[in-house]
């Protein structure tokens, strides 16, 4: 089995994002980096299945060369082939150019499987699996709570507010798998070591047949940035017996009824 995941370096979620006052991006030059730490579920989610099967796990990412570090973590836990695809062209992409270049990446590749995870912690766009999904032209199977696969056949338990559902699909296909789907594993030291040289690709969208993708065409652009507003004060409303109507009142001015 060909199992691809799909890798973001991001920002360390547990510092404060910082936006570049002139782009209006996040910054990502000059701050702490780490693997994200959703992906590492994907990433022990494809080991565990090939592991079980037989096969190999390809991790494919895109973003600055600085995001080759995260790429040979998930090859420190166990991944057999790492994929970079670095670009300045590509500098602001939005999801769907994001998921254009993946997609071309892990085509090239060729896979039985694609695992992400639901969405970046950086983002939070959470559509980037199923365009990937839509531009492979194959199933997607969303917030899968446990992977199994049988044969040709994709199973999963899709998380729901109120519990799960059974959801198969036959392979290919892509899947995307909430936190708490395993337990991921620590590098280790022999796996750190064994990372140095195993095959690492890196490609541009040229590489890719993609010329002319990438933050230059993005369908959407910021155009400013604002602090939120800091929170007012409060009212404090005496009942003294037209209580209620103040507060219909309020509620009706804000437009809540």
């Amino acid at each position: 089995m060909k199992v691809v995941v799909c890798v973001k370096q991001i920002p360390d979620p547990n510092t404060t994002g910082q936006l570049d006052p002139t782009t209006h991006l996040l910054k990502r030059e000059g701050v702490e980096v780490v693997l994200d730490p959703g992906d590492e579920f994907g990433v022990e989610a494809g080991l565990q299945l090939v592991e079980a099967q037989g096969g190999e796990v390809t991790v494919v990412s895109m973003g600055p060369e600085r995001g080759i570090d995260a790429v040979r973590k998930a090859l420190a836990m166990g991944a057999a082939k790492g994929i970079l695809i670095s670009d300045d062209a590509l500098r602001g992409s939005d999801a769907l150019t994001t998921a254009r270049v993946l997609a071309a990446a892990i085509r090239r590749e060729g896979f039985d499987l694609v695992i992400t995870a639901t969405e970046s912690t950086d983002g939070y766009s959470g559509v980037v699996p199923q365009m990937i999904a839509e531009l492979l032209d194959v199933p997607a199977v969303t917030f899968a709570k446990t992977v199994e696969v049988d044969g040709t056949t994709l199973k999963v338990k899709r998380q729901t507010e109120a519990g799960y559902d059974l959801v198969e699909a036959t392979l290919p296909a892509v899947v995307s798998v909430t936190a708490g789907v395993n337990e991921p594993r620590y590098p280790s030291l022999k796996g750190i070591m064994g990372a140095k040289s195993k095959p690492l690709d890196r490609l541009t969208s040229g590489d890719l047949g993609l010329d002319g993708a990438g933050g230059a065409s993005a369908g959407q652009s910021i155009t400013g940035v604002e602090p939120a507003p800091q929170r007012a004060a409060g009212s404090i409303v005496k009942d003294d017996g037209e209580g209620y109507k103040r507060i219909a009142d309020f509620l009706a001015e804000k437009k809540v009824i």
